[in-house]
């Protein structure tokens, strides 16, 4: 059985799974290994909210910082 604050902690891990499936799909259809090397990489919106979703992931939804 799950508790709430399981439930919480599940979904930031599961958006953070969607967002990487569609980081690879946009890679592999740019022909890139890295976000890195696109053109678009310091403007890019899928980036921007793959960043959230690692931090978010990391952190739980929590402000602050966090530690590895």
């Amino acid at each position: 059985m799950h508790n709430r604050a399981d439930i919480e902690l599940d979904k930031f891990e599961l958006f953070l799974d969607e967002m990487v499936l569609k980081i690879h799909t946009c890679q592999e259809e740019k022909s890139v290994k890295s976000c890195s090397v696109c053109e678009h990489y310091l403007v890019c919106e899928l980036r921007t909210d793959y960043v959230k979703a690692v931090y978010n992931s990391m952190s739980k939804g929590e402000t602050g910082g966090f530690e590895f």
